[in-house]
């Protein structure tokens, strides 16, 4: 990109190049730095990682995303569905997005910016078989609104990227990958981040944590008031204070159960009860609204308590209309749009998830289920077979049908004269 083209953007957008110096350096500061690379936003998010609940939340929706296939279908002219195996976008959806990471690993990492920097960017490198999909820190990402048409003749959205040497990119909208949360206060452009949000609830349970940290650390042993006769000066004051700590905390080996206190002298506790200070039930209801922002149940952070659902196959269902439906239709729409032609598109290849591995039942009711779609002529024995990971068979994929069937039209036809066959 010229040197001219970044100035007039900087300009446009109020940012001013810094002047020279006369050993020809260039001088900026750290917070026209920070405002430039846009690094201001992420810092303080890896603390919030250290909060269990807010870290359980990510883990469950980055890992619900990483194991769901992600695969290329074509829709067939008769209306059926077939998986587009011969498409080279298939491979980097289904298999490997880049030469080093595989799909798992890759769109559950992408699920983890999204929602904990609020963007995921994913740079489209190459086109057709040569296609390679690789994740840009959302740290290092600023967006442009190219509306005096600069870079092209008409507006546009643009991303500039500052990678780790420094060098900046310039790329075209469609050229990135942008998933965002939910919640935007600049017409949708950018997402807000889920821990931006919570900001204060998560910064309260990391006080919190610590303060149970610090119990541990003590022993247990909360502060206390020591009655002494007579007058110590301040340095002898702060040694006996200091003896008693140590024997209180079982830091000495000689006596670790024992305090002893010379005559004269006695130890008032001041006890703090995290009962008393509803500690317990203010840290539950911290976590649960974590979980609720983030769209997960009460029972997938190990809260039973009002736990209402019958089997794991409706909790899944629940989770997967509630709170997985939108980023996965988020998904399917944005690599729709930018990594396929529209050739393809209106020839009928699209991306889906398959959210099966997720509303598999248990293997009863999956036998049950795939014998009634057999049944009902909506799959053949041999792909109800594939969805039990068995061979194929010979026959099998033809539909079945009941002989005794007739359609609506024909009900009563057997009982009228000759209808038997035999006149």
């Amino acid at each position: 990109m010229p040197s001219r083209i970044i100035d007039k953007m900087m300009a446009r957008f109020g940012y001013v190049r810094p002047s020279a110096s006369t050993d020809g350096t260039t001088t900026i500061t750290i917070d026209q730095l920070i405002d430039l690379l846009n690094t201001g936003k992420t810092r303080g998010k890896s603390g919030a990682l250290s909060e269990i609940t807010y870290y359980s939340c990510m883990k469950i929706l980055s890992e619900a995303i990483g194991k769901l296939p992600y695969k290329l279908l074509r829709r067939n002219v008769d209306g059926g569905v077939d998986e587009a195996r011969d498409h080279y976008l298939y491979r980097i959806l289904r298999y490997q997005p880049n030469p080093y990471m595989t799909a798992t690993h890759f769109w559950s990492t992408v699920e983890l910016c999204r929602n904990h920097f609020g963007n995921a960017y994913v740079m489209i490198r190459g086109a057709g078989r040569d296609m390679s999909l690789w994740i840009l820190d959302p740290g290092r990402m600023r967006i442009w609104w190219d509306d005096a048409k600069m870079l092209a003749d008409a507006p546009m959205l643009w991303y500039v990227y500052n990678d780790e040497k420094g060098k900046q990119h310039i790329l075209r909208y469609d050229e990135v990958l942008h998933f965002k949360t939910s919640m935007s206060l600049d017409a949708g452009v950018t997402g807000l981040p889920v821990c931006d949000i919570l900001s204060l609830t998560v910064q309260s349970n990391i006080t919190a944590q610590r303060t149970l940290d610090r119990l541990y650390e003590n022993g247990f042993v909360a502060k206390a008031i020591v009655q002494y006769t007579g007058a110590l000066n301040k340095e002898l004051e702060k040694g006996f204070v200091k003896l008693l700590e140590d024997y209180a905390q079982g830091k000495v080996e000689e006596s670790p159960n024992f305090i002893p206190i010379p005559l004269g002298t006695s130890i008032t506790p001041l006890n703090i009860k995290l009962t008393d200070a509803q500690f317990i039930e203010i840290r539950r209801y911290s976590a649960l609204q974590i979980a609720g922002a983030f769209g997960i149940k009460p029972v997938q952070i190990n809260d039973y308590e009002k736990a209402s659902y019958a089997a794991s196959e409706q909790q899944n269902l629940a989770f997967y209309v509630d709170t997985l439906l939108y980023p996965l239709k988020q998904y399917e729409e944005e690599t729709s749009n930018k990594l396929l032609a529209n050739t393809d598109i209106d020839v009928g290849f699209f991306p889906k998830f398959n959210v099966q591995a997720i509303l598999r039942a248990d293997y009863k009711t999956q036998l049950e289920s795939l014998t009634n779609a057999v049944q009902k002529t909506v799959l053949t024995p041999n792909e109800a077979r594939g969805e039990l990971d068995r061979p194929a068979k010979p026959g099998g994929d033809e539909l079945m049908v009941n002989g005794g069937y007739v359609p609506v039209g024909m009900a009563g036809k057997l009982y009228e004269k000759g209808g038997n066959g035999n006149g």
